[in-house]
C-alpha cells in the first residue's frame, strides 16, 4: 500500500469508512498528532491511548508511559524493566498492558471513534492487542492510529488491508494534517450518527 502524503484522497474503501494509520519517521510528530485529533474530536468522546517518552533528568529517554483517553497510566516499557520481552534496550510490561487493555474493553466501548498510538513493535508482543486491533478493524468503529514505518508481521498485515489509509506525516504537513484529517474525520462521524 502506498501512503498518502496528506489526507486528501478517496474517503471510502469498498463502501466502507476507511481506518487511518499515521506513519512516519520517528520525531516527526505522530503523537502530537494523534494527541490533538483526539482533542479536536473529543465531543464523539474517543476512547484509546497515547504513548508518551520516559525521560530522565538529563533528558535521556528511559522507557514510554501510556496515557489512556480516560486518564489511566501504565509505564510499557523501561530500561530498567525485568523480564523476558524487550524490544531494544527496553523491558516491556506485556501484563500490565494486557490487564490495562482489559481495563479499557475497547472492543466494547460506546466510542465510534478508538485512537491508538501506536501499533508497535512493543505493543505488539501482547496477544490481547493484537486481538482487540483485529476486532477493533473488523468493527464499524472508526480506528485512527500510530504504526511504524517498518514492521513486519502484524504491522505489516495491518498495513496492508484495503480498509486502512496510510497517511505519511512530515515536518512539511504535519500541521495542515491536524486540520484536514480531524475535518474528514468529523464529517465521516457524522455521517454515521445521522
Amino acid at each position: 500500500m502506498q501512503a498518502d502524503t496528506d489526507a486528501r484522497g478517496p474517503s471510502e474503501h469498498a463502501g466502507q469508512t476507511p481506518h487511518i494509520l499515521i506513519t512516519g519517521l520517528p520525531g516527526v510528530g505522530k503523537t502530537t498528532l494523534i494527541r490533538e485529533l483526539a482533542k479536536r474530536l473529543a465531543e464523539h468522546n474517543p476512547a484509546g491511548f497515547y504513548t508518551e517518552e520516559i525521560r530522565n533528568a538529563q533528558g535521556t529517554r528511559e522507557g514510554f508511559r501510556l496515557v489512556t483517553l480516560c486518564g489511566r497510566q501504565l509505564v510499557l516499557s523501561h530500561i530498567r524493566h525485568p523480564g523476558p520481552y524487550r524490544v531494544s534496550r527496553y523491558g516491556v510490561d506485556v501484563s500490565g498492558f494486557e490487564q490495562l487493555l482489559a481495563e479499557l474493553d475497547l472492543r466494547h466501548a460506546q466510542s465510534r471513534l478508538i485512537v491508538i498510538d501506536e501499533i508497535g513493535k512493543m505493543e505488539c508482543l501482547s496477544p490481547r492487542f493484537r486481538d482487540d486491533m483485529t476486532a477493533l478493524l473488523n468493527s464499524p468503529k472508526m480506528l485512527i492510529a500510530t504504526i511504524a514505518l517498518k514492521g513486519e508481521g502484524f504491522i505489516r498485515q495491518v498495513i496492508d488491508r484495503p480498509d486502512c489509509r496510510l497517511v505519511m506525516v512530515t515536518r512539511e504537513n504535519r500541521d495542515r494534517l491536524k486540520s484536514d484529517l480531524s475535518t474528514e474525520l468529523e464529517n465521516n462521524l457524522g455521517k454515521e450518527t445521522r
